[in-house]
């Protein structure tokens, strides 16, 4: 009965701009609502003081999440030089503040060396965890703890005036796991006056751009059949993989939970390779994967989505 059920659950990807002042988790519940499901998930956090793309899974799709937290991302944000707080942001304490800040000359040519791959510390007010712990709450309890740089890379970044002597419009093309409150607080270091983020909009995720996201209050005053039409097809998170069709036999093997050998599905990909698996009439059903199998290179299936 349970399979019965979660075959006629509405399920796809919404993408919702999400409002400052609350948390993605309150954007989650209150999708939960309108949707009457309870399989909500999401991709890629915003802090409350953040505002724009949010990528909601819906149903089946919330099974998605774990395979798209380092997508490509999009940001504008306001770099506000001359203050540092405890947070990297302005809704933290203010540590240090001054009114010699460094002209555009000088942040333009600072911020090339943060373009390309680079090193940057995770800050303590995130939801990263540590011993099982989230920073952002071992932060807030005014505990410290050391953390490894980890990699990144800027695809894009630029600053423009705001006409504010102290702020400047970032936009930022970035990898996954790029915190721009940090990169804020570097650049302000960078330039020996310190800086801190004053907003933050995410304007694309995953090859989805704000432009395309819906508010909380315009889901509020639809229909529920209005709702269901935004849900946009789950293999849509997956659209940068390639797709392997299989003939009903070999669909049924795989759904059974078999590796079958990429010789006799005429693929030819690297182990752990990841694709898009789809029946015979080029339907996605589920994320593929290349193992070791007993004849070789093979593919089974990690996450069924439609059953």
């Amino acid at each position: 009965m349970k399979n019965e059920n979660e075959a006629f659950e509405p399920s796809g990807v919404l993408i919702v701009n999400k409002p400052e002042g609350i948390t993605s988790h309150d954007v989650v519940g209150k999708v939960r609502r309108l949707y009457g499901l309870r399989r909500v998930g999401h991709t890629g956090t915003l802090d409350p003081m953040a505002t724009g793309v949010l990528v909601v899974l819906v149903g089946r799709a919330a099974k998605a999440a774990e395979y798209l937290m380092n997508d490509r991302k999009s940001y504008v944000a306001t770099l506000r030089l001359g203050t540092v707080t405890d947070s990297g942001d302005t809704t933290g304490k203010i540590l240090s503040q001054t009114d010699q800040i460094p002209d555009e000359a000088a942040l333009q040519a600072v911020l090339a060396n943060f373009r390309g791959t680079i090193e940057q510390v995770p800050p303590m007010y995130s939801a990263l965890k540590i011993g099982g712990q989230k920073l952002v709450d071992l932060a807030r309890r005014g505990v410290t703890v050391e953390r490894e740089p980890r990699k990144i890379t800027i695809f894009r970044l630029e600053a423009f005036p705001t006409g504010e002597k102290s702020d400047y419009r970032l936009e930022v093309d970035c990898s996954g796991g790029t915190y721009i409150r940090t990169l804020c607080e570097d650049i302000g270091a960078a330039l020996g006056c310190g800086g801190t983020m004053a907003s933050l909009c995410r304007t694309e995720t995953g090859g989805f751009r704000l432009e395309t996201a819906h508010t909380l209050d315009e889901l509020e005053a639809m229909t529920a059949e209005e709702r269901l039409a935004l849900l946009c097809p789950v293999e849509m998170l997956f659209a940068d993989l390639p797709a392997l069709r299989l003939s009903p036999f070999f669909e049924k093997l795989i759904r059974g939970g078999c590796a079958v050998s990429e010789a006799k599905l005429g693929c030819a990909a690297p182990v752990g390779a990841r694709v898009r698996l789809q029946t015979g009439s080029g339907a996605f059903f589920a994320l593929g994967e290349v193992v070791e199998g007993e004849e070789g290179l093979a593919v089974k299936a990690v996450k069924t989505f439609v059953l």
